[in-house]
This record gives C-alpha cells, structure tokens and sequence, in this order.
C-alpha cells in the first residue's frame, strides 16, 4: 500500500506553461513576468489592492512587523495556539510576545482573552504594537469582533491566513481583513509555489515599502546602495510560475478539502467522543486539514494518541494539533492570557490526512482504520 500523506503537494498540470515560458525567456532569476502575474492574481482572487510574493509566509510576517514599526521591547499580541512562524518573527525585531487563548466555537483566538491582554498590558504602561490573529486550519475566527477590538483600542491588526486561502467570512475572502495580511505557499498548504509566502494590503506605501526592503534594500542609484537594512526575501521568478499554474484551481482544491471533511464527517461523527472542528454561521472554511478531537472519557479510554500510533502503523500520516506556544520551552517566560483551550486543543486533538489528491480509497483505508481502534 502507497503512504498516505497528511497533505501533500497537488500540481494541476498548469504549472509547466508558466515555468516553460520562464525558462524559454531566461526569467530564471530573482522576479520577473510570473511574480508581477501572481501578485496579480491573488490580489483579483482575495479582493484586495496590493500583493508582494516573497519567499515565505514567515518572511511576510516579519516585513509585516517592521512596516508596522515594531521594535525592541515592543509588545506585539499573538494567539497561542498556532504554528511557531506566526510567533517567531516577533521575537527576529527584539519584541515581547504575548499570547492568548483559543475558543472552542473555532478553536481560533479567543476576543475575551484578546481583550484582557490589551488591557493588562495597558495597565502596565505598555501600548500594544500590533495583533497577530490567526485562521488555524482554514478555518475563520472570530474576525469581525477581532476587528473591532483593534480600531477601538487602535491596534494594527496582522491577519495571518497561511493555512486559509479561499475560505471567507460573510463573503469576503480571508486575507483581507488586516491592515496587513499573510499567505503562505510551502509545499503542504492548499496550494504551493514549492516554498513562498505574500504579504496583501490595500494600503499600496506598505507594500512598495516591503518589496523595497524584501530585495535587500537598494537605494535608486546606478551603484549599489543601501541607506536601510534590507532582507532576501522577494519570491523567484520560478517558483511564481509554479504559483501561477496553481491559481488557475485553488477553487477545485477548496471543493476537494472541503469534501474529505465530508467524507469523515458521514464516517466517524457517528462515534461517541469524536468532535470535528466547528464552523460557525457566515464561515466557509477551506478545511486546509481536517481536525477532530478524542474525548477519551467517551471513547472507552482511547485516546489521540493511540489513533495518530495506529494509523502510522498502517503507513497513514497524522498528526496532533499546533502545541501551544505558551507551552513551548522557547517563549516559556512570554505571558499568557486565557484559560486552558489551546492545551484542551493540544492534548485531544488530530489533523486528519486532507491533501486534495487523495483518493476514495485511501480516504476509506484512514476511516478503517480509526473505526477499528475506536471499535
């Protein structure tokens, strides 16, 4: 039996024109043709005015940070239960990141916890730099009420939609929600330029600022200089192409996702103890991957563990839920708001296999498996 991957990368067979043609032009080094394209077509799809491609979703964060001023000893915002990039880059510009709790109607960042952080940190004297919210899985947060939190208490809002591209809100796309907005494209998310990320904003000074810094800030002169610290951060020609090629389906990838989670619904939600992540009213998640949850006391004592253990077995990739950041040894003196959700998330819960090119068969193999563990 082949392996099941938890999402591996699916080309559409478009990609090749675009890379064809790059090679056949000798646009094979840094930008290009297919960048100026892709910026184009994600700014068409998202709905939003202004795009850079750049090399990965973690290097639109960072860019983010430092267009929004971030510096040393500034207190930046983050939800706890995610993925380290979106934690990370606050700490490359020497700020204080603190984090927030999840809730358990998106298993995204929690408002309630948001605001406590905000005024806490208030109460201290600090003011709040910037709010990373993240949309985990594909799924939507609470954006609305995000939203309204930062313009009262007048925080710049970065909305991180790495793992959320096509999904939407009420009807508009995530990714436009931010004053600055991520996507990444590495090889396992719904659509891939191999590795890659942009940085979206309808405010066109920050993303000619972010391209300027992400090409190693090079003064306009006919020699090489620099009055500012620049980054390697813009996005190949190349792996553009292979974006390109990708755009052209990322709606058909979208309907895939979503009807594995289908399948698994009809399958397992049958079971006593196996909860799926929810979608609220006015969300159209892209079920990037397909999660549950295991409540051991109703599953006769199997737990995640044994499930992710039994499917590895059988060759069938599966993972758990982002452990929280406040629980990571590396941020474990950041502070932290909130309750125990990300950890409830972290202990009990599994990302199911979810790539877009599985079949019906190896979909079946998965279910198979877990009703007999769970049997």
């Amino acid at each position: 039996m082949n392996k099941i991957w938890l999402s591996s990368p699916h080309l559409s067979g478009h990609e090749q024109k675009y890379v064809q043609e790059a090679f056949a032009t000798n646009w094979v080094a840094p930008l290009g043709p297919n960048v100026d394209g892709l910026e184009q077509d994600l700014c068409r799809y998202v709905g939003i005015s202004h795009a850079a491609a750049l090399s990965s979703g973690t290097a639109a964060l960072h860019l983010a940070l430092v267009m929004l001023g971030v510096g040393q000893g500034d207190v930046v915002i983050c939800q706890s239960f995610t993925f380290a990039a979106s934690a990370n880059p606050i700490v490359y510009q020497g700020a204080i990141p603190v984090f927030v709790d999840s809730e358990w109607d998106t298993w995204n960042m929690c408002p309630q916890a948001l605001e406590m952080a905000i005024k806490s940190e208030l109460a201290k004297g600090k003011k709040v730099k910037a709010v990373i919210a993240v949309h985990l899985y594909g799924m939507p947060a609470k954006i609305e009420e995000i939203s309204e939190l930062c313009a009262r208490y007048e925080i710049p809002l970065i909305e991180d939609a790495a793992e959320a591209l096509g999904a939407t809100w009420k009807g508009q796309k995530l990714g436009s929600f931010g004053k600055l907005n991520v996507l990444s494209f590495n090889g396992n998310k719904i659509i891939t330029t191999s590795g890659g990320g942009a940085l979206l904003s309808d405010d066109e000074m920050l993303i000619q600022k972010a391209r300027f810094l992400a090409t190693q800030a090079r003064d306009n002169a006919p020699h090489y200089q620099h009055s500012q610290v620049g980054y390697n951060y813009r996005m190949s020609n190349i792996c553009a192409g292979i974006g390109r090629g990708q755009m052209e389906v990322i709606d058909e990838r979208v309907g895939q996702r979503r009807a594995n989670f289908e399948l698994y619904q009809r399958a397992l939600g049958d079971i006593e103890g196996i909860d799926f992540q929810p979608e609220l009213e006015g969300s159209y998640a892209n079920r990037w991957l397909s999660c549950i949850r295991v409540d051991a006391t109703k599953t006769n004592g199997v737990t995640r563990e044994q499930i992710r253990l039994a499917l590895s077995v059988n060759d069938i990739e599966a993972r758990p839920l982002w452990k929280p950041m406040h629980l990571q040894p590396v941020f474990e003196d950041a502070p932290y708001y909130g309750e125990n959700v990300a950890e409830r998330l972290f202990e009990e819960g599994l990302c199911l296999p979810s790539g877009s090119n599985l079949t019906p068969n190896d979909l079946q193999r998965v279910v198979d498996v877990m009703r007999q563990v769970l049997k």
